[in-house]
């Protein structure tokens, strides 16, 4: 078989290291009527990822379906498999099973203002976490702390930790632990605390710096 295009390598390569979740999309019809800085590099859809530990596998949803540039995907993809997943099983013996987020592609200015420099979000190289939900507890401490979160209609299986109000101080640990293992997989972290616009999410870009060991983590 001839290789991919250059232009498709990494959602292939993606695909086949992460599953049928991840889709590439037209780039014309994407920037279709976009001014010219809001070019996506070979953008995907991601509307789930499948992280495999040795022989096992299990899937992390995004809620709902994210576009974006398909090298932050690899980036959320190894951070969720190397970092994520295992702090949630470290704090709450449970997986992460679905990511609520917003923010993926947008064309738009940083914060939304109306000048100024576009955002990383434009570029479809930024990412935003609103809260986890974590399925399959085995601790009992975990599933009460839970009570004091929303959680879903199936007699309190699964656990929400919202990144901008964690309920008690085992949710906030783990919020705090994700920040910092994210500050090592991508080049930009901003949460609650930074500032006012990012006082309910996390905020995950791969924005380019001069250096590769340089990151901006607020």
């Amino acid at each position: 078989m001839p290789p991919p295009p250059a232009s498709m390598s990494c959602t292939v390569g993606l695909s086949a290291s992460h599953g049928d979740g991840i889709s590439p999309i037209d780039p014309a019809k994407l920037h279709a009527g976009m001014e010219a800085g809001c070019h996506v590099e070979e953008p995907v859809i991601v509307r789930r990822l499948t992280l495999r530990q040795g022989e096992a596998s299990e899937t992390l949803a995004l809620d709902p379906p994210a576009t974006m540039a398909c090298d932050l995907a690899a980036s959320l993809a190894r951070w969720a498999q190397t970092g994520l997943q295992p702090l949630a099983k470290g704090h709450f013996s449970q997986r992460v099973t679905r990511l609520r987020v917003g923010g993926g592609h947008e064309c738009r200015r940083r914060n939304r203002s109306k000048a100024g420099p576009l955002s990383e979000h434009a570029t479809g190289r930024a990412l935003d976490i609103f809260s986890f939900v974590l399925q399959g507890a085995e601790r009992p401490e975990a599933a009460s702390e839970a009570r004091g979160a929303a959680t879903s209609d199936d007699g309190g299986k699964t656990i929400t930790i919202s990144v901008e109000r964690p309920a008690g101080p085992r949710q906030l640990a783990f919020i705090e632990a994700v920040r910092q293992s994210a500050c090592g997989a991508f080049m930009t972290v901003l949460g609650p605390g930074s500032d006012a616009a990012h006082a309910n999410h996390l905020h995950l870009d791969i924005q380019a710096r001069r250096s590769n060991a340089s990151r901006f983590c607020q």
